[in-house]
């Protein structure tokens, strides 16, 4: 049975995937200034500010549902804040800026990202930790939690017509996942080790013709809820799990009606209906682009994903920060 609630649509509404790419838009290109400077916290708090105001141009009545868990009266898109100007009801999860430590080391891969949907359409996790399954259209309903990694490497390959050792999985560079790498290398798959950025290698597992076959791992909670909305967008899946550190996170999860704190959640667990997902790219990774500043202006690239529209788009946009319209008017498209 789902966790989530009655099934909510926006059939009323028009489409508004546009205005929610100019979110992430803003939030990337003011985090984008912060590259390389060291300085994580503050390269965040940038993005923040800009996502809140850029927000405020936006026709809805939203509720940040999944996210920081801070006060929302000092932390402007901490869960429970209330973003737009009015109007069409909707529950947002977001990272105003996933990978600040990537932005202050000028690393690749960092994102502004957000997930909107009608009320009640994402399942309200806390701020914690995650297992995590995703995988392209192919491997969908092949892999498990609960199975050993060479049986889920072998469903992948299988589903793929490749062979475990021309799979390349794609894990988080930390010390929990010492034993998982160590497992992959013994099955013989090819692992792709990153910093930060989860919300990305599950959308490349997604992506045909990426190079990246698999994302697995334990990861954010927040991230988690992203992710499976991509993979409603492009027809993968996530399979995952809670990775509870403390009581007090067990405690947290039923407070939103999660009583099994153990059970295995796949993608129409964690969304579901029409939903819209943006993500503009601040560092340049494997699927988007990153900021690009120019005299007078800057470029970003982002994908909007909707499946009101039914379009997967990747939108690159030439932002003029002059009066003069012919300042970067000679730009082309990359």
């Amino acid at each position: 049975m789902s966790l989530l609630g009655p099934d909510k649509e926006w059939g009323e509404y028009r489409c508004m995937c546009r205005e929610f790419g100019a979110v992430t838009e803003a939030a990337a290109l003011a985090a984008g200034r912060w590259v390389g400077q060291g300085d994580p916290e503050a390269a965040e708090a940038a993005a923040v500010e800009a996502m809140r105001a850029a927000f405020a141009q936006v026709p809805i009545s939203g509720t940040v549902v999944v996210g920081k868990e801070r006060d929302p009266q000092t932390s402007p898109l901490a869960v429970g804040s209330r973003v737009g100007m009015g109007g069409r009801p909707t529950d947002i999860v977001l990272r105003a800026l996933e990978g600040a430590n990537i932005v202050a080391r000028g690393q690749a891969g960092a994102i502004s990202v957000l997930t909107a949907a009608a009320p009640g359409n994402v399942l309200q996790v806390p701020e914690m930790y995650m297992q995590k399954i995703a995988v392209g259209a192919p491997a969908v309903g092949k892999v498990e939690m609960e199975a050993d990694i060479e049986q889920n490497l072998e469903a992948i390959a299988d589903s793929l017509g490749l062979k475990v050792n021309e799979l390349t999985i794609v894990v988080l560079d930390r010390p929990r996942h010492d034993d998982l790498v160590a497992t992959l290398r013994r099955a013989g798959a090819r692992v792709k080790l990153i910093q930060d950025g989860d919300v990305m290698a599950s959308i490349a597992a997604a992506i045909r013709d990426s190079g990246d076959h698999a994302h697995i791992g334990i990861g954010g909670s927040t991230e988690g809820v992203i992710s499976a909305a991509a993979m409603q967008c492009l027809g993968g899946e996530i399979v995952s799990k809670f990775w509870p550190l403390s009581r007090r996170e067990i405690e947290a999860a039923r407070e939103r009606g999660i009583e099994d704190i153990e059970a295995t959640l796949r993608t129409e667990d964690l969304v579901r209906g029409d939903l819209v997902l943006s993500a503009t790219g601040v560092t340049s990774g494997d699927v988007l682009q990153g900021v690009e500043y120019r005299h007078e202006g800057a470029r970003t690239q982002t994908l909007v994903m909707c499946t009101k529209c039914r379009h997967v788009r990747f939108v690159e946009t030439v932002h003029s920060f002059s009066p003069d319209p012919k300042a970067v008017a000679f730009w082309k498209v990359r």
